[in-house]
Formats: structure tokens, C-alpha cells, sequence
């Protein structure tokens, strides 16, 4: 399985930016797919996450209501629409596949996921 994250940049507070992730060869590996965001000095940070049957979402707290996630089946790709960006967005978001089940049980775990593409760099400025 290979990841290709794209469609970051540098905006202003305010703006929009629209991420994607590209999944290759997932076969039937893939249950879901979340994203992540590495700020230096910080843990990784859980964003969200999509199934890939039934396209359950989770979001963390800080993002809900700003950032939606999606995927088009047909294009084997995840998007992840944040709006209303903040300068604390500033970070390195990563897309990961997670291959086991109950995704619901643990789906902010990183450990939890299985394949990772790279980062694109998104920065708010204020």
C-alpha cells in the first residue's frame, strides 16, 4: 500500500486549504484512513479518520466543526476540507492507512495504523 498526501501550502488565518490522500494498492487492506498532524516539539496529533466501508467519520475535538473529512471510493482517495484555518493548524499532515478492524475502539491510537505516506506542510499565518 502506498500514501501520497498532496494540496498543502501557506494561507491566512481564515482561509481554506483542501487535503488529499492518494491510496495505491490497497487491495482489500484497507479499513480505514486517518489523518495526522506533527507540530515540532509535540506529539502527533490525531485529526481524523474515515472508514472506508460505510465512510464512518471521527474527528478530534479541536478540529470539528472547521476540517471534514471524505473519500471517493472510485478514486481510492481521501480529502480533508479545513476551513476556518487557524495558526495553530500550522503542521505536518500525514495520511495513514489502518488495515484491522474496530476502528471505532482506537482510531486516534497512531500505533493503531499500518502504512504512511509523507507529510504536506500546511501553514497558517495570523
Amino acid at each position: 500500500v502506498q500514501l501520497q498526501a498532496s494540496g498543502g501550502g501557506s494561507v491566512r488565518a481564515g482561509d481554506s486549504l483542501k487535503l488529499s490522500c492518494a491510496v495505491s494498492g490497497r487491495a482489500l487492506t484497507t479499513n480505514a484512513v486517518g489523518w495526522f498532524r506533527q507540530i515540532p516539539g509535540r506529539e502527533d496529533e490525531f485529526v481524523a479518520g474515515i472508514t472506508w466501508i460505510g465512510a464512518r467519520t471521527y474527528y478530534t475535538d479541536f478540529v470539528k466543526g472547521r476540517f471534514t473529512i471524505s473519500r471517493d471510493s472510485a478514486k481510492n482517495t481521501v480529502y480533508l476540507q479545513m476551513d476556518s484555518l487557524k495558526p495553530e493548524d500550522t503542521a505536518l499532515y500525514s495520511c495513514a492507512v489502518r488495515s484491522s478492524q474496530y476502528y471505532y475502539r482506537d482510531y486516534a491510537n497512531k500505533t493503531s495504523y499500518d502504512y504512511w505516506g509523507q507529510g504536506t506542510q500546511v501553514t497558517v499565518s495570523s
